[in-house]
């Protein structure tokens, strides 16, 4: 896996993933910064996971979306401290036991971006299940 990224202007710069998406980033507030894209990288990757292991169990999911909350220290470097992911999980007929498990095996196993920050970041979870509409 490689990336390429370039100054911009001020404190804009743009990455480019050697799959050729791109992404611009800033530190003055005029883009997403580099510190959300760690906390957006953290919902994308793991609800990737809850979602694919719920599917691999053949269950019917409709949706799944992940709100975090980040706190960070007061001083520089201004790194994590603790995350909060909540994923809240629309499914047909799905049962608690198997979303708290595909939330648990992605914060405990599969989830890159999280097992990356684990030991230096404390990262929670929790769930809420939605039962999908007729």
């Amino acid at each position: 896996m490689k990336a390429h990224v370039s100054w911009d202007k001020n404190l804009t710069f743009t990455g480019t993933t050697d799959s050729g998406y791109k992404t611009v980033m800033d530190g003055n507030g005029d883009a997403v910064s580099p510190m959300e894209s760690v906390l957006v990288a953290i919902g994308a990757c793991s609800s990737i996971d809850v979602v694919d292991i719920i599917k691999k169990g053949r269950n019917h999911i409709d949706g799944c979306e992940c709100e975090l909350e980040a706190q960070r220290s007061e001083t520089p470097p201004r790194v994590f401290e603790k995350v909060h992911a909540h994923y809240t999980v629309t499914g047909k007929n799905l049962a608690e036991k198997t979303v708290a498990r595909a939330v648990q095996l992605s914060a405990e196993k599969y989830c890159s971006v999280m097992l990356m920050l684990k030991g230096n970041v404390e990262i929670t979870t929790s769930y809420t299940l939605v039962e999908s509409a007729d």
